[in-house]
């Protein structure tokens, strides 16, 4: 049984003031209520609150990864660059990867996820059909070095993560151990007490097919997602696919007309030259994919998404072009770029750039620009990919209704992998007809110490923190308004507590005026405050709602009661 936590004796110092450098509620919040204190860019303590905070999120996580029969491991966070170099990561995770090199001049890192490091394990592990299928997970630091930590422990250099893999000798029990997957992540985060979306989404580096995330809706989300106000459609924005233009008679537009258009390399100056709208206009980016220039061809009046575009094209690395790209390419007229002129360049555009459509765009000439430039009569499209960055009122793929757009914190991830890590490490089980069969996976991620911050962005309010039962420090919190009388009176009632079997934080500070106290105690955010103030000499005291800010008086015996009931 727990013991009664004396805030006389807690490790704690609480802030009136902001942290300089915070721009979120809950970094904010969380440094000002004690519960983690900074080291360095992107590298946080987790104090005696924060840490239970951060203990009762993954006693929620474990216990829900238990119940569909994943077994918890532990793997090093220091892992060798060999398996990592078999699966293309070690270059393809670029500069987020943390590498370093041993006294001998080996090379390693420290895992961002273990996708290789589990294969191996299972690979060493299993041999037979018999063995599968099995699903591993570990609550472990991960390392990222992030280019801009910011948000506080929202992204962090290191962070807590569960991660688990499922490893099946068939497509359709991969499926099913994806479906256990999801199932227990929505247990997860409603028993947190976390608001959350699932949407389709991109699997990135992780590579695999199927992929969801799971966000929680906060203003200082750093993910975009869509939503269908009509149907059941949502997907981050860059998983959002348009099913293209319809063509149209490119007979019917007259020849290509070139247009004096001086002083117009952006498209709201040669909209403006024009008086045309922007929709009219074809806009060229040019990049470079692996080196090799590529145009990308949108409306004027949409941006090119390079995160899609980037995702489109992985492996390859996708950079801009420089100024340096222009050198001895006389077809490259800079601000000026038409599709119509493009001397050995691939042409990619979006499925709006529909066969038979009309633009405004470059003529391939400066301060020139062409009219009636037709899509399959004057230019040709090479690859079509859907890379425009995704607006409110874009008809939903599902429905046709307009999509709304909302911000969100990235809380989990699930992805069918299929085969790519068992074929990079060939483990193959010997199969019912004797045969090897190659292992199918899957990999499952939820941000442990992320959850933290989503809650405290979603539940607080102007006081200060606001924790969900589930995973607060305490249970309730006993404040002793500050007499001698009321102190002694503060720590009985935190015995019988206690004995009922809550979790219990006592505000027992000599020294501390009562409203110092009251404060913290709304700041810190326990779910329920009991008050042993002026009627303390009755027996009385007053039983506070943290969320509603409802009060009432209440008999020592009738606060254990109420209590004790609700925590039950």
């Amino acid at each position: 049984m727990a013991q009664v936590q004396r805030m006389s004796r807690l490790m704690l110092k609480t802030l009136r003031d902001d942290p300089a450098d915070a721009e979120t509620l809950s970094h904010k919040l969380l440094v000002r209520a004690g519960y983690v204190r900074r080291n360095a860019a992107g590298i946080w303590s987790w104090l005696p609150l924060g840490k239970k905070v951060l203990e009762n999120v993954a006693r929620v996580v474990r216990e829900e990864m238990d119940a569909i029969g994943a077994q918890e491991v532990l793997l090093p966070a220091l892992l060798p660059k060999e398996p990592y170099e078999a699966t293309g990561r070690w270059e393809e995770y670029g500069a987020e990867l943390f590498r370093l090199q041993d006294r001998k001049g080996a090379d390693y890192l420290l895992g961002p996820t273990h996708e290789e490091i589990f294969t191996q394990l299972v690979k060493d592990q299993c041999t037979s059909y018999k063995d599968l299928p099995v699903i591993l997970y570990q609550i472990q630091t991960k390392y990222r070095d992030e280019a801009r930590p910011r948000s506080g422990i929202l992204r962090g250099r290191e962070f807590q993560m569960k991660d688990s893999y499922s490893f099946d000798t068939t497509d359709e029990g991969l499926a099913e151990s994806y479906r256990l997957h999801r199932e227990a992540y929505v247990r997860i985060f409603e028993r947190l007490g976390l608001r959350h979306k699932v949407v389709s989404a991109v699997s990135g580096a992780m590579g695999g097919s199927a992929s969801e995330e799971f966000l929680a809706p906060a203003a200082a989300g750093e993910d975009t997602f869509v939503y269908c106000p009509a149907c059941d459609y949502a997907a981050n924005t860059e998983a959002v696919t348009f099913a293209g233009g319809e063509s149209a008679d490119g007979s019917a537009h007259g020849p290509v007309e070139e247009l004096d258009t001086p002083d117009t390399p952006t498209i709201e100056t040669l909209a403006d030259h024009l008086g045309v709208p922007a929709s009219t206009t074809l806009k060229n980016l040019l990049v470079k994919v692996d080196g090799e220039i590529v145009a990308v061809g949108v409306p004027g009046d949409r941006e090119v998404d390079l995160g899609k575009l980037e995702d489109h094209l992985a492996p390859a690395v996708v950079e801009m072009v420089t100024a340096e790209d222009f050198v001895g390419r006389p077809d490259l007229v800079r601000g000026y770029v038409g599709p119509q002129g493009l001397e050995k360049v691939r042409y990619i555009a979006d499925p709006r750039v529909a066969p038979g459509t009309a633009w405004i765009t470059g003529a391939n000439k400066q301060d020139k620009h062409a009219r009636n430039v037709v899509c399959g009569r004057d230019f040709q499209v090479d690859d079509y990919l859907d890379v425009v960055v995704v607006e409110e009122g874009d008809p939903c793929p599902k429905c046709g209704t307009g999509l709304m757009l909302d911000r969100a914190i990235e809380i989990g991830h699930i992805f069918q992998l299929g085969r790519k890590y068992t074929d990079a490490f060939q483990l193959d089980v010997l199969g019912q007809n004797g045969k090897p069969v190659r292992v199918t996976m899957g990999s499952y991620g939820i941000g442990v110490s992320r959850a933290v911050a989503a809650l405290a962005e979603q539940t607080a309010d102007d006081k200060g923190l606001c924790w969900p039962r589930e995973i607060a420090p305490a249970d309730v919190h006993v404040v002793a308004a500050g007499k001698a009388l009321q102190t002694e009176l503060a720590l009985e009632i935190s015995e019988k507590l206690r004995e009922a079997g809550l979790r219990v934080l006592v505000d027992d500070r000599a020294g501390v005026s009562p409203g110092v106290k009251f404060t913290d105690a709304e700041l810190i955010g326990v779910p329920k405050i009991l008050v042993a103030g002026r009627r303390s000499g009755e027996g009385v005291v007053e039983l506070k709602d943290r969320r509603t800010g409802e009060r009432e008086e209440l008999t020592v015996e009738e606060a254990v009661a109420r209590l004790t009931a609700a925590a039950e």
